[in-house]
This record gives structure tokens, C-alpha cells and sequence, in this order.
């Protein structure tokens, strides 16, 4: 029962609002939606949210869903404002009317979900969601089944549970729909490997990249590839810590990575897997490898016209000839350096002292 309120002309107990009375009543709700947002703003805020919730319940005469949309858009704000008390009014409420729907259709669910997560509340939200799933899956209705389950994941997601949101992804995958669809297979593929890395789990999120790139590679889709190849070869380089068996891989994708990007002129990304690959080489003492592959960089920079990643190069060609103590190369790589570096008016200083130690 809702109390007596001036907006409604006469006792509702017996005889519900007609379709007139409500179309008359709505601009009015509209109306105080209207005169809260301005009191909110005004710095009245204990009077702003008993103007809503007046609103909110003059909606209850419009039917559930109405209300629930009133309550999650309301929360919203109460969110924003801090106001803990008004939060707790609309998560109850809402609870509220989730049980005394005894079979709730699929938007209310859709809305009551809506509204926990406007008010912080993903425990209930997924409550909601995995009743809209149960329902959906009755109706054997798969495009609502797979929305569904997206919202799951992205809820599940925005809380930095990873377990469960791979969880969700997975069923995604094995969805027959999504087998016949190429595009969304690939999308969750690489929610799946975004999922993976954030929760370090680097064998599951390369075993998922290496099928994406399978994909990419179907595709020839290069510009994709290569910084996929990039991601699979520190994969492979984590796991080489445990297992120095892997080392032959991940030197094997920074390769790939370097060929794919430059076949499709991303320089910057070619530069990036030569990088990768020189650290990698120095850190397993192959100096020989690794001077070749700066050799390379600057070329790849120059084509990028990167002159301050191109001064790096030469820094780095420069350390490596020091370390074979071969130093006439290496002050020619210093001098190099220095060039660009008076070029671009920057780290002058750095240079000037390695050409200087390197010329004793």
C-alpha cells in the first residue's frame, strides 16, 4: 500500500489508477525527477532524495518495472553522493520487489540487475543474471542467453573476479552459436586472454593467444598479428624462468613478431620486438645475436623515423662492443649516438661521457 499523497485525487485501495489518471500522473512524476535534480544541485541534498523517493513511490502505480528503473536511476546518484542511507533504501527496496515477483519476466531481471549495479551490489546482481539465465535456457532463447551471459562476465569482471569472468568466457565459447560465428568467437577469445593475463595465469592466456593468432593468421590479418606474436613470446618468456626449454619459442615469436610488423610497415612495433629480442639475447650472453639485431633496430627506427629510439640503438650497440671489448666499434656506435642525441638536444651529456671513457 502506498500513503496518501496529493498527486492522487482519490483512495486507489479498491480500484486501480485508469489509463487516463496515469497519463496524467506521469508528467508530474517527471516533473518532481526534475525539481530533485535542481534542489541536488541547489546543495539540498536530505530534500532532493525525499523528492525522489516520493517519485519513486508514486512509479509503484505504473507496475514493477517502472519503479525498479526509477529506484536504479536514483541509486545512481545516491552512489555518486555518498548518501549511504538512500543506497540502502533502494538496494532494499529492490530486494523487495524481486521476492514478491513470484515469476518476474526478463526485463524486470534485466532492470533489478541494472539497479544492484548501480548501487554496488554484484552479489545480487549476479542472483538476478543467473535467474534471467535459467529462464532464457527454458525459453531456449540463445541470442538472450549469450547477452546474458556477457552481462555475467562483465559483472564479474568490473570486480576483479577473474575466475569466474574466464568461467563465463569459456561457456561463451562453447556455445554452438558462437562456433558458427567467427567474429564473436574471436572477441571472447580475447576477453579470455585480457582475463588470463590480469589474473597471471600465463599458460591459460597462451594457450588462448596462440588460437587467436591462428585466427588472425587465417585472416591475414598482419597488422594484428604482430602484436599478438608479441604478447605470445613473453608468454613463452615467463614460462622459461620454470622451463629454459621455452627460451627456443619465445626467441622464435619476438622473430615473428619483428617479420610480421614490418611486413605491414609498423616500424615502431617492428623496433619494439627487436627490443625484446636484443634483452633477450644479451640475457642469455649471445652478444653476437644481439649485435646483429641492433644493427637491425636502427635500420627498422630510421624507417620509423624514431631518431630518439634510434639513439637508444646505437647506446645499446655501443654497450654491447664494450662488452666484447671491442672498442673501436663501440665508440663509433657512442659518436653515432651522440649526433642524435645533439640533434635532438637530449641526454648530450650521456653520450659525450661514453665517447669520452670509450676513446681512453
Amino acid at each position: 500500500m502506498i500513503a496518501p499523497d496529493p498527486l492522487i485525487p482519490r483512495s486507489v485501495d479498491k480500484q486501480p489508477l485508469t489509463i487516463e489518471e496515469l497519463r496524467t500522473l506521469e508528467p508530474a512524476l517527471d516533473e518532481l525527477n526534475q525539481q530533485a535534480a535542481t534542489q541536488l544541485q541547489a546543495g539540498d541534498r536530505v530534500g532532493a532524495f525525499e523528492t525522489w523517493n516520493r517519485e519513486i513511490r508514486l512509479r509503484r502505480y505504473f507496475g514493477a518495472l517502472t519503479e525498479v528503473q526509477a529506484l536504479s536511476r536514483v541509486g545512481a546518484i545516491a552512489w555518486n553522493e555518498n548518501d549511504k542511507p538512500q543506497v540502502r533504501y533502494v538496494t532494499e527496496r529492490l530486494q523487495s520487489i524481486q521476492k514478491s515477483e513470484k515469476t518476474p519476466n526478463l526485463e524486470l531481471l534485466q532492470a533489478l540487475g541494472q539497479g544492484y549495479q548501480k548501487v554496488r551490489s554484484p552479489k545480487l546482481a549476479l542472483e538476478v543474471y543467473n535467474q534471467a539465465l535459467t529462464l532464457v535456457r527454458q525459453q531456449q532463447d540463445s541470442s538472450a542467453e549469450i547477452e546474458t551471459l556477457k552481462t555475467i562476465a562483465e559483472v564479474h569482471l568490473s570486480w576483479f573476479d577473474y575466475q569466474n569472468a574466464a568461467a563465463t568466457y569459456e561457456q561463451l565459447l562453447g556455445l554452438g552459436s558462437t562456433k558458427s560465428n567467427p567474429q564473436s568467437e574471436l572477441a571472447y577469445l580475447q576477453q579470455l586472454a585480457y582475463v588470463y593475463q590480469q589474473a597471471k595465469q600465463v599458460q591459460l592466456s597462451l594457450n588462448t593467444r596462440t588460437k587467436i593468432a591462428e585466427i588472425y593468421q587465417s585472416q591475414n590479418n598482419l597488422a594484428e598479428l604482430s602484436g599478438l606474436k608479441l604478447a605470445i613470446a613473453s608468454d613463452y618468456e615467463s614460462l622459461a624462468k620454470e622451463n629454459p626449454g621455452l627460451l627456443k619459442d619465445a626467441f622464435k615469436n619476438y622473430q615473428d613478431a619483428y617479420t610480421t610488423a614490418w611486413q605491414s610497415q609498423q616500424y615502431a612495433r617492428a623496433g619494439e620486438a627487436l627490443q625484446k629480442l636484443i634483452a633477450l639475447y644479451r640475457s642469455q650472453g649471445q652478444l653476437e645475436e644481439a649485435l646483429q639485431a641492433t644493427q637491425i633496430l636502427v635500420q627498422t627506427e630510421q624507417r620509423a623515423v624514431n631518431f630518439y629510439e634510434m639513439m637508444n640503438a646505437y647506446d645499446q650497440m655501443g654497450q654491447i662492443y664494450l662488452e666484447r671489448k671491442e672498442y673501436p666499434q663501440a665508440l663509433a656506435a657512442f659518436k653515432k649516438g651522440l649526433e642524435l642525441a645533439q640533434q635532438l638536444k637530449h641526454q648530450e651529456a650521456y653520450f659525450t661521457e661514453k665517447v669520452q671513457q670509450t676513446s681512453k
